[in-house]
């Protein structure tokens, strides 16, 4: 974090998942031996990779369409995929000069990030971690497991930050203390799901049929809930707004959530307008 950043100012920032801490002293990050692509958030102010970053205010959001979880049962896995509720708004479209995004509500994940410098000199490598919790009850079937007691085991999902004010209380380190930070660190019960096609189960696999729901037994493609039933109106836009015309040329999303935007606005300017700072040069990108 600079000495001299205004706390309120939010910066987007490309960095890679899985922190490194600014003590590691190794020359390769690579070489750590330990997994520090999620944090619990019962250990996060113990544990020597977190809490140091956690005390600077090194807290970040983490931007996704949504994510996946597997439910274990007799024929294998099946995947769930995990998201906000979506208003009818992300189907329509806006009025000329209308600044409001109305497309995707995106997941608003909180995370820790680290800066590290290789000790033989050389560009600063910026890397963040994603908070996790206890699964909210809504979910906690996808996770549920027996165990020799014969009780369910719940499992542990992404910290969402659901509305602007917890946003805005997460990010501004200098005016809301560790502490009182970390008590947005919550279950949330307001989100939505739906089962998709094993598709998704290889990370080659980067298309629509990784999200869209399919009916359980039948494995055909049905409109489960109003939610979803937005996306798929959202990714049949998608698709029409694409400039690729070959059949088989399927959208090309830049991660495994975030999909083709329509065409009159890019993830670019969905990002920069939850950021604040539509219009703000690129390089100011490189400040953190």
């Amino acid at each position: 974090v600079r000495k001299d950043a205004d706390s309120s100012e939010r910066v987007l920032m490309d960095m890679r998942w899985g922190l490194v801490p600014s003590w590691f002293k190794k020359d390769d990050p690579s070489k750590m031996q330990f997994n520090t692509s999620n944090c619990r958030s019962d250990t996060m102010l113990k544990k020597s990779s977190y809490k140091g970053a956690l005390l600077k205010g090194k807290r970040c959001v983490v931007l996704a369409d949504g994510f996946y979880e597997w439910q274990q049962h007799s024929g294998g896995k099946q995947p769930y995929f995990i998201y906000f509720p979506q208003s009818k708004d992300a189907m329509a479209e806006g009025k000329e000069g209308d600044e409001e995004w109305r497309g995707w509500r995106l997941l608003t994940m909180a995370g820790i990030f680290d800066c590290w410098e290789p000790p033989s000199g050389g560009e600063t490598l910026y890397t963040y971690t994603i908070i996790t919790v206890d699964a909210s009850k809504d979910v906690s079937f996808i996770h549920h497991r027996q165990v020799r007691a014969g009780k369910g085991a719940a499992g542990r999902m992404p910290a969402i930050l659901d509305g602007d004010e917890a946003i805005r209380k997460w990010l501004d380190f200098a005016e809301v203390p560790t502490q009182e930070a970390v008590k947005l660190i919550q279950p949330t019960e307001n989100i939505v799901f739906h089962p998709v096609s094993t598709f998704v189960n290889s990370v080659r696999n980067n298309a629509p049929e990784c999200l869209t729901p399919i009916e359980l037994g039948a494995k055909k493609e049905v409109e489960a809930t109003p939610s979803s039933k937005v996306m798929l109106g959202w990714l049949k836009n998608s698709q029409e707004g694409s400039p690729q015309k070959k059949e088989n040329d399927l959208p090309r999303w830049t991660s495994q959530f975030i999909h083709s935007p329509s065409p009159k606005k890019s993830s670019a300017d969905i990002l920069q307008q939850w950021l604040g700072k539509e219009g703000e040069p690129a390089a100011k990108k490189h400040k953190a």
